[in-house]
């Protein structure tokens, strides 16, 4: 299996100078736990619950005048689209994420999270399961 099979093909994104106040309830309504961030050139950085937690809340930021690129993760792993769940669930272990942007070469196309995972290795035992019945 390749990561394009298990992936969230629709990624949500928001601009650098967005407030962590208005990325917080992006997620909240989306219920997600986290945003690309989009910024100057062809990098982008990720948002995550454990930014919030750590780079705002712990740190007693005000959430309304606090920007993304304050508080976001900059140096952002990547998968690519043919990787397999293998390699990409080593990379989230060694790397301690639970989020992993998926690129088809040089363009974001999907994000891998630890539910996706989970949902990967559930299914796979199902059908385990229902084989070996």
């Amino acid at each position: 299996m390749k990561a394009h099979e298990i992936m969230t093909k629709n990624v949500l994104s928001v601009n650098q100078n967005t407030s962590a106040k208005q990325a917080v309830e992006m997620m909240a309504k989306n219920d997600i736990g986290a945003l690309i961030v989009q910024m100057e050139g062809p990098t982008f950085g990720i948002f995550t619950q454990r930014d919030l937690l750590a780079r705002v809340v712990a740190e007693g930021k005000d959430l309304e005048n606090t920007r993304i690129k304050d508080v976001m993760t900059e140096s952002v792993k990547c998968a690519q689209a043919y990787d397999s769940v293998d390699d990409v669930l080593r990379v989230m272990y060694e790397e301690n994420v639970r989020y992993l942007p998926v690129m088809d070469k040089r363009k974001l196309v999907g994000i891998i999270s630890t539910a996706d995972l989970f949902k990967y290795t559930f299914r796979s035992s199902e059908a385990y399961k229902e084989e070996v019945l």
